[in-house]
């Protein structure tokens, strides 16, 4: 049985989707991705929001590269859960991958999620070794709104500053993935509504933090993107290389927002090379590093 998802491809549908009512396109990736150990909803924090998922190898015993992945939303939505297919991917391929959710908009607004996800790399640093992790600081990675909040761990000190972290010595690396990073005006009443308590409004904005030494960065978008517009991604790349932060940037012809982080599924791998250039560039940096 084959339909056509929101990624843009046909799929084939394990049976375990049906009935159809039941197969989201996060369901039937998640249904076709790697098996492996994964521990669940470990928390990092106080409250439901506050916990994490954390995919290890299952070939050898490590020690493994840390990712800390963060998902994306629009900063109102997202579940740790719909990203099995993002951490059995890169687990297959020797990375102890750590997926947490953070608390989303209106519970909170900026820049409370921003603090979330330094926690969970609070909690990165700590722990992941006990999974096979090789103590040597994350790749934080990220899609979309989590791309933004990676990017802004990174580049603006303040976040991890409040957990005693600095981007330079606890981050071995970004990945962004369709990332909105200099997306001001803000056109729509909830995005002013979550960033209303940034003073000035410019200081939410990743590229305002291009200002020095950085970690390695990769940037990657698709020029089909119409949710957040690769522009971002040019802009971006642009003013890291302008202070001399190492900076690779990847556009994928005819690719959209989701086709670039569906495509870390096996059945997708042919819409964009998203897995092998953060792969490579991970593995880049592990040995720079």
């Amino acid at each position: 049985m084959r339909r056509r998802s929101v990624f843009g491809a046909p799929l084939l549908l394990a049976p375990a989707c049906l009935p159809m009512a039941a197969c989201s396109p996060a369901n039937v990736l998640n249904a076709l991705a790697p098996s492996g150990p994964v521990a669940r909803s470990i928390p990092y924090g106080i409250g439901l929001r506050r916990s994490l998922d954390v995919y290890a190898p299952t070939a050898g015993r490590g020690p493994y590269r840390v990712v800390l992945f963060l998902y994306g939303g629009s900063w109102d939505s997202g579940d740790k859960r719909n990203y099995r297919f993002v951490g059995a991917a890169l687990a297959a391929l020797g990375f102890v991958v750590v997926i947490p959710d953070y608390r989303l908009y209106p519970e909170v607004r900026y820049p409370d999620f921003l603090l979330d996800c330094a926690q969970a790399l609070l909690w990165t640093r700590r722990h992941a070794h006990e999974f096979g992790g090789d103590g040597r600081p994350p790749v934080v990675a990220g899609h979309s709104a989590g791309a933004y909040n990676a990017a802004m761990l990174t580049l603006d000190p303040r976040w991890l500053r409040r957990f005693g972290l600095q981007p330079r010595q606890d981050l071995g690396g970004l990945v962004g993935i369709a990332g909105p990073y200099d997306f001001l005006p803000l056109d729509t009443a909830r995005l002013r509504d979550i960033f209303a308590p940034a003073a000035p409004l410019a200081s939410s904005q990743p590229i305002m933090h291009v200002n020095g030494p950085a970690p390695a960065v990769l940037l990657l978008a698709g020029t089909a993107d119409r949710t957040v517009r690769p522009g971002n991604t040019i802009r971006l790349a642009a003013a890291l290389r302008a202070h001399g932060v190492p900076v690779q940037q990847r556009l994928y012809a005819g690719v959209d927002h989701y086709e670039i982080i569906g495509a870390f599924a096996a059945p997708l791998r042919f819409l964009a090379p998203t897995l092998r250039d953060m792969v490579d560039f991970m593995q880049s940096v592990a040995a720079t590093g």
